[in-house]
């Protein structure tokens, strides 16, 4: 492949070069980015470009340049490879999976439960409006099983991305490890459970929960429970740490706790759990926003009011949160602002590799709408 195969009748190289007075390969030197060329003779290809209309083949420049210039964007958890078929005939998939979090349902549950959760669409809004300026064009991958994880790895090998920007969903997840062990640029949403060599964007997760703690506090609330994300993921821990250290500093010891899968399932069957040992509760802290939905459904149908009787608050402020009745007070998680971050220090990586892996933490802050 050339870099002048288009169309008939479409500007060539030849075309840039003789409206330039320059060679063809002086052309090519000047659009593959190469440094060493005169800037007067830059400008005048450039201007060159400009006058015949000339478009570079993005697949030939690939093979000058060594860049993709397109980035995976992998959406990972930490399933293992599914049954034959035969093992698993007349039980489907089965339910061995965690509902929410670990996503290890098969492809097809993993694949229903990513795109029905709101926190990934504002992901993906986030990364692609930051590398689409940029003419960078993010390529969405699942890795729910192994096999799925070696063929990302073996597509970032190959070149098929200049690097990867990492989703992961549960804790035990060998994708952003096997990505690192291989040399491979990558950036990862969220602290990893375990020690990895890898860049990541955060959020302040305890520092957010306080701020429901304090906000249900100073509305009166007493008897306050929480509903806790999964406890083996650091988002899931952190809230609950955070909000059980301010509840204990201003004097109650004691709040009742049941954990959820960031589900509005799962919040509504916590909500059920946590009614029958404290009925008189006023008070509820969901670590998302979607099990504080559910807690509110649950809340409706037993007769309790919100926010009169019960304040609830949730997590995120996600599209659940604006939507429900009445609307959530909720912690914000700005996602589009960190999976842009997360997009600008993987480019960075990329622009400066021998540049040492970072973290960058974002702060919460408390949206305070009609629930609480």
């Amino acid at each position: 492949m050339t870099e002048d195969s288009r169309a008939v009748g479409a500007p060539t190289l030849e075309d840039v070069a003789k409206a330039a007075g320059v060679s063809r390969a002086t052309v090519s030197r000047v659009i593959n980015g190469v440094r060493n060329v005169d800037p007067v003779i830059q400008a005048a290809v450039r201007d060159a470009v400009a006058v015949t209309g000339y478009t570079p083949n993005r697949a030939a420049r690939s093979l000058v340049t060594r860049k993709a210039d397109s980035i995976a964007l992998v959406v990972s958890g930490a399933g293992d490879d599914p049954p034959p078929v035969a093992a698993t005939a007349g039980g489907g998939s089965g339910d061995g999976g965690r509902e929410g979090a670990g996503f290890d349902g098969g492809v097809g549950s993993f694949m229903t439960d990513v795109f029905g959760d709101p926190f990934f669409g504002r992901v993906v809004t986030g990364v692609v409006n930051f590398l689409r300026p940029r003419g960078i064009h993010p390529v969405l991958m699942f890795a729910e099983t192994s096999r799925a994880r070696d063929e990302v790895v073996s597509y970032l090998r190959q070149g098929s991305a200049d690097g990867a920007l990492v989703v992961s969903t549960h804790a035990e997840d060998p994708l952003p490890a096997l990505i690192t062990d291989a040399g491979l640029p990558a950036v990862l949403y969220a602290r990893p459970a375990r020690p990895v060599r890898i860049s990541y964007v955060d959020l302040a997760h305890q520092d957010g929960a306080r701020l429901a703690a304090e906000h249900l506090l100073a509305r009166g609330c007493r008897r306050i429970v929480t509903i806790a994300g999964p406890l083996d993921i650091p988002a899931g821990q952190d809230r609950l740490a955070g909000f059980r250290d301010t509840m204990a500093r201003q004097g109650h010891p004691y709040v009742p706790v049941t954990e959820g899968q960031f589900t509005e399932e799962s919040g509504a069957s916590a909500m059920e759990r946590l009614l029958a040992e404290q009925p008189d509760l006023d008070g509820v802290f969901a670590a998302n926003d979607l099990m504080a939905v559910g807690a509110c459904r649950v809340l409706r149908e037993r007769g309790r009011r919100v926010p009169e009787d019960v304040a609830v608050i949730g997590f995120d402020d996600s599209r659940a949160a604006a939507s429900c009745r009445p609307p959530l007070t909720t912690v914000r998680q700005p996602v589009e602002d960190m999976a842009a971050e997360m997009a600008r220090l993987l480019l960075d990586r990329l622009a400066r590799p021998e540049r040492p892996v970072t973290s960058v933490i974002f702060e919460p802050t408390l949206i305070q709408r009609a629930s609480a």
